[in-house]
């Protein structure tokens, strides 16, 4: 069986699509370089991390854009030996008049390289490639209005796309046009004659959904698809897919689909989801007052589907309530049943193999190789060798202290995401800091806004020290004192979460760990918590300040990163 999510914690926004025997799923990354993760699978049961499109600054320049901005819902789809990306690079969000750039990068093959990027039109987010029968190319996307009050509550536009000239061509017309709803995340399918605009509706929260429409035409008029016996407080949509009456299940926040068929005719949808934490923002909280914690970000799922026999997208088991565990392909089971007891012994031995290098990758990592992880992603900038090194102390990553963790410009920091709300953390540096404005540590982070920063820093009074730093939507108290810390020895910090409560500790190499400051309530690392960006989910990771401009080096000898699933009873 699928076991969802299939891509835990922070993968929000899936574009699926199928090339031959290869599934590729691409997820948005926001604020966080490089931009657009790629997961690849053979069976949609298992999925790799296999690298990042937008790795060039001439692709992508972040510097600049607030939390939860940035790369927003790429879409990626494949046509006559060609890899098409589009994706979304938001550069204002918190505001009235909204900057949504669209661009196109392409590759002929899904490791690289891709092309520089191609402007398209910057109407909203969410952009979406159709490649018709025909061979003619249209975007479409929803649209953002500035205007006080809006003329609509959501709209859909549909444009054509040249592919010789690359760039858009002819009219922009809306092709759905809502009083009472908000649809976004659009995509267009073609089967049997029909086009069939796939889109997410009523926000990313616990309300999210998805709806399905249809037309003989691509220009519309499209008509909504609402089952005889479908509920009527639904409003203007039906969700085909949602979460939003059933607040128990495992999976909420579902909608943002994307839909693929395997060679065999069977059809699945990936759909971003959260899983919510026991804690909730206070009663009169400024925004989401009492709303459930998400500590681990919009997540990405997938469900097994089936067409009806009038043309209409369901669940294959009816109704519209998203499944936590998913029967596979057929090919999946079959392949496992034609191979010999041999080559079924030894496929598993491989798969077993390949696993336990990835888990011991994945949880330690001793800093040995020539290039960080994948897992790995920096905020807003590529950390270049202005910022880190491999090779200055072999079996060392040096981090060159840079500007302070409020910086959306220049910081020295490398993080992972939190995939469980059971974690431990921990690493191992050498640091020698000369004055208070030089740091260096373990972060928990949602945005520069927030998290909790165990550290090592100087102090004219104490001298070398360390401390637990608590930022929280921009206000700041320190947790510990400064606890003075001798000078020349390796230090390891350690973090240890279980459910939303931290506990952080410290102690020298080879000693005994010693807890220090109290335990934490985590859950503002959230996205429901956080003042300004609500799109992202918790990191983890280490990093280096200073804020003299000189540039103090921070060496890290190891990192690990262990998440466990708390299994849940299943039925």
């Amino acid at each position: 069986m699928i076991q969802n999510p299939i891509l835990r914690g922070f993968h929000p926004d899936p574009s699926i699509i199928r090339v031959g025997a290869d599934y590729y799923i691409a997820t948005s990354t926001f604020e966080w370089w490089p931009g657009v993760r790629l997961h690849h699978s053979r069976d949609l049961v298992h999925w790799s991390l296999i690298g990042y499109p937008l790795t060039r600054t001439s692709q992508l320049d972040l510097r600049g854009v607030g939390p939860s901005q940035g790369i927003w819902a790429p879409c990626l789809t494949y046509d006559k030996g060609v890899f098409y990306l589009v994706y979304t690079i938001v550069k204002a969000f918190y505001c009235n008049m909204y900057d949504t750039e669209n661009y196109l990068v392409t590759a002929e093959d899904i490791h690289g390289p891709w092309s520089e990027p191609v402007a398209l039109n910057n109407f909203g987010f969410d952009p979406s490639l159709f490649h018709d029968e025909d061979g003619r190319k249209y975007m479409v996307s929803m649209v953002t209005d500035h205007r006080v009050p809006k003329k609509y509550a959501g709209r859909l536009v549909l444009q054509e796309f040249d592919a010789a000239g690359r760039r858009m061509v002819g009219p922009v017309r809306d092709i759905y046009r809502a009083e009472g709803i908000f649809l976004e995340g659009p995509h267009i399918f073609k089967r049997d004659g029909w086009y069939y605009l796939f889109s997410a509706d009523t926000g990313t929260g616990e309300a999210h959904g998805q709806t399905i429409q249809r037309a003989r035409d691509i220009w519309g008029p499209y008509e909504m698809y609402r089952p005889a016996d479908a509920c009527r407080q639904e409003g203007e949509a039906y969700s085909i897919l949602t979460s939003r009456h059933h607040e128990d299940i495992l999976l909420q926040k579902a909608g943002h689909c994307d839909l693929v068929e395997t060679p065999e005719g069977e059809w699945y949808a990936v759909h971003l989801c959260g899983r919510a934490s026991e804690d909730r923002n206070p009663e009169d909280a400024e925004r989401f007052a009492g709303a459930r914690r998400y500590m681990l970000g919009r997540e990405t799922a997938i469900q097994r589907m089936r067409w009806t026999e009038d043309g209409w997208l369901e669940l294959a088991d009816g109704g519209n309530v998203p499944k936590e565990m998913v029967e596979p392909p057929k090919s999946a089971a079959r392949q496992g049943n034609a191979e010999s007891g041999a080559e079924s012994a030894s496929r598993e031995d491989d798969a077993k193999k390949a696993q336990t290098l990835s888990d011991e990758v994945l949880a330690r990592d001793d800093f040995d190789g020539p290039t960080l992880h994948l897992d790995y992603q920096s905020l807003r900038v590529p950390m270049d060798e202005r910022h880190i090194s491999l090779t200055e102390r072999p079996g060392w990553l040096r981090m060159y202290g840079r500007s302070g963790l409020a910086s959306r410009f220049a910081q020295t920091l490398i993080a992972r995401r939190v995939t469980e709300y059971h974690m431990d953390a921990a690493c191992c540096l050498a640091f020698e800091p000369e004055v208070f404005k030089q740091m260096a540590g373990l972060i928990l982070m949602y945005d520069t806004d927030n998290y909790l920063y165990l550290h090592l820093s100087h102090d004219e009074d104490v001298g070398k020290c360390i401390t637990l730093l608590k930022a929280e939507n921009k206000r700041y108290e320190y947790l510990t004192d400064y606890i003075p810390i001798e000078q020349g020895r390796d230090i390891v910090l350690q973090l240890s979460l279980r459910g939303t409560q931290a506990q952080f500790s410290y102690g020298f190499r080879g000693e005994v760990p010693q807890d220090i400051g109290p335990s934490v309530n985590a859950s503002f690392l959230s996205d429901e918590a956080c003042r300004e960006g609500w799109f992202t989910g918790a990191m983890v990771g280490i990093c280096c300040q200073d804020l003299t401009g000189f540039g103090k080096y921070a060496d890290f000898d190891w990192l690990e990163v262990r998440c466990m699933e708390e299994r849940r009873a299943r039925t």
